[in-house]
C-alpha cells in the first residue's frame, strides 16, 4: 500500500502560500490537506471554497478536504466545484453519515470518514465498506500544533485490522502531533496517509518535506 504524506496548509505561511505548495511538490509530497473549520463543530475558524479554488491550479497534488463543519452534506457540491479530489467529513457531525457519503460519491469525488480520539473505532464497521478513507484524529480537531494523543496508536491498528477482516484496502489517515520522530510508530501501526502540519511547514519547508517521504519509503 502507497504511503503519502499530506501536508497540512494550516501551518502553512499563507503569505507565500503556492511557493510552499510547489516546495512540498517538488520534494515528494503527494497530497495537500486542507482542513475546513466552521467555530461551531469545533471552536476555531479557517478557510474555505476561495482559497481551495486559488490554489488548485497551482499544484498538480491531490486536494484532500477535511470538513470539521456541522452538517456537512451542505457545503459537498460546491468543495467538489472547487477542486476537492477527497471530501472527509466527522461522523459525529453529520445526521445522516451514509446519505453525505452518497453526495460525495455522486460528485464523483472520493469519500472519508472522521473521528475525534473518544469515538470509538466501532462506529465506523457499519461503514467500512462506504469510504475510500478512515481519518483517525490523533488529536482533539480545532487547533494546530497540539501533542500526539499515544493511545491513537491502538486505535489505527484495530482500524487496520477491521479493514483487513473486510478485505478492502482503503487508507488510513492520521492528522495531529506527528513529526520526523514518531511517524514510523504510526505507519508500523497500520496507517499509510500522513497528515503534518507543523512537522513540515514550520522551519525549512524542502528539508521537512523530504526527510518525511525518506521515512515513508521504508514503509512501502
Amino acid at each position: 500500500m502507497k504511503r503519502i504524506l499530506a501536508p497540512s496548509i494550516l501551518s502553512a505561511d499563507f503569505r507565500i502560500l503556492g511557493e510552499q505548495l510547489r516546495i512540498t511538490e517538488e520534494a515528494g509530497a503527494q497530497y495537500i490537506h486542507f482542513d475546513v473549520m466552521d467555530g461551531m463543530f469545533v471552536p476555531s475558524i479557517s478557510f474555505g471554497m476561495p482559497v481551495l479554488s486559488s490554489i488548485r491550479g497551482t499544484t498538480g497534488q491531490t486536494m484532500d478536504v477535511h470538513l470539521m463543519v456541522t452538517d456537512p452534506i451542505r457545503y459537498v457540491e460546491e468543495f467538489a466545484k472547487c477542486g476537492a479530489d477527497s471530501i472527509t467529513v466527522h461522523q459525529e457531525a453529520c445526521e445522516d453519515l451514509q446519505g453525505t457519503l452518497d453526495r460525495i460519491h455522486g460528485c464523483g469525488v472520493k469519500a472519508g470518514i472522521s473521528i475525534k480520539p473518544a469515538t470509538p473505532v466501532e462506529m465506523l464497521i457499519p461503514y467500512l465498506d462506504q469510504a475510500e478513507m478512515f481519518l483517525i484524529m490523533s488529536v482533539e480537531p480545532g487547533f494546530g500544533g497540539q501533542a500526539f494523543i499515544p493511545e491513537s496508536l491502538e486505535r489505527i491498528r484495530t482500524l487496520r485490522s477491521l479493514l483487513d477482516e473486510r478485505g478492502t484496502e482503503a487508507d488510513i489517515e492520521v492528522d495531529g502531533g506527528i513529526y520526523h520522530s514518531n511517524v514510523a510508530q504510526v505507519l508500523e501501526a497500520g496507517a499509510n496517509v500522513i497528515v503534518s502540519g507543523s512537522g513540515v511547514f514550520k522551519g525549512d519547508v524542502a528539508k521537512n518535506t523530504s526527510e518525511f517521504m525518506e521515512i515513508l519509503r521504508r514503509y512501502e
